[in-house]
């Protein structure tokens, strides 16, 4: 039984002393992604999808919730959004080439229509990001568009 108390102590004493841990915050500002709006021009509606269901992991700018100020979720959080960002970066879309923003818009595309984006995890915590069958087809039409638009210029960078 002293172990045991022992232990829960032990437990405790680290549990506080690593809420003085944090990850570096992905906290570029919106000019995070104010290239990638201006260069793609999407709707309203779709606008207000991707600030409600994508840029938080997949631009250089994240709103984080009160959550994020416990260790370890904090860290957890700071994986998926640095995953999310190593996939799609928006803050980067001015970088990629041509091929590679058509790719990437069919990445778009496919991942919304099968539902993996965005992430159950995600979704979990933050029900306004779960994306409707108008939302996601909002999404592909935008994106079919943007994609034919792709295709009539060379492919640079």
């Amino acid at each position: 039984m002293k172990i045991l108390k022992i232990s829960g102590w032990a437990v405790l004493i680290i549990l506080i002393i690593s809420q003085f841990t944090r990850p570096d915050k992905n906290n570029a500002g919106d000019v995070a992604f104010e290239s990638f709006l201006a260069e793609t021009k999407p709707p309203q509606e779709v606008k207000e999808i991707l600030f409600s269901s994508c840029f938080n992991c997949h631009s250089d700018h994240t709103v984080y919730p009160w959550y994020n100020a416990i260790t370890p979720i904090n860290y957890w959080l700071n994986d998926n959004i640095l995953d999310g960002k190593e996939d799609l970066n928006f803050s980067q879309w001015t970088n990629y080439s041509t091929a590679k923003k058509d790719d990437k818009l069919a990445e778009i595309m496919k991942a919304v229509e099968e539902k993996e984006m965005p992430i159950t995890s995600y979704t979990w915590m933050h029900q306004e990001a779960d994306l409707g069958h108008d939302q996601i087809r909002e999404i592909i039409y935008w994106a079919t568009q943007l994609r034919f638009e792709y295709s009539l210029k060379p492919n640079t960078q």
